[in-house]
């Protein structure tokens, strides 16, 4: 079976991207499919650079039985190359990562650009939202959005993998 090289991106890299790999990390090993992805996170601004997750989205994760290992990272161009699917958390993320791409040209073996919201099946959202400035609800509601937006894609990508 082949690998699937994901990676999921927000403005930072502290809150919504790290909390998509988390979820993500901890649907596959519940599912005992650790060996089928390479998961990682990253931001399209580099201000936060080798932070770990926001402590507000650590709690509300933990809380929940997620681990968040990640440290903040900016998207680089050979990320496009290294991942299968490019994640975005919003249109603002989809936007600067598209436009990114474009300095790689049209050819075969880049990553697929994706919103992350594409794959929700339960709740119906166009973004994540960005919780930073928020209170701690927003947190949960990024985290109940991630959870189903995972779901889904850990779904499609299993049933392509077939």
């Amino acid at each position: 079976m082949a690998e699937q090289r994901l990676l999921f991106v927000c403005l930072g890299n502290i809150c919504r991207s790290p909390a998509a790999e988390g979820v993500f990390l901890h649907l596959i090993a519940r599912e005992g499919l650790e060996d089928r992805f390479v998961v990682d996170s990253a931001g399209t601004g580099g201000w936060h650079v080798g932070n770990p997750a926001d402590r507000r989205m650590r709690a509300a994760a933990e809380r929940r039985g997620i681990h968040l290992p990640s440290r903040a990272r900016q998207i680089e161009l050979a990320d496009f190359s290294a991942f299968d699917r490019i994640l975005t958390m919003d249109d603002d993320n989809l936007r600067n990562v598209r436009s990114l791409a474009r300095e790689l040209g049209d050819r075969p073996g880049l990553a697929r650009i994706e919103p992350m919201t594409s794959h929700c099946r339960r709740l119906s959202a166009s973004e994540v939202p960005d919780p930073y400035y928020g209170g701690e609800q927003g947190f949960e509601q990024v985290l109940d959005l991630l959870e189903d937006a995972c779901a889904g894609l850990l779904e499609s990508l299993l049933r392509e993998q077939r």
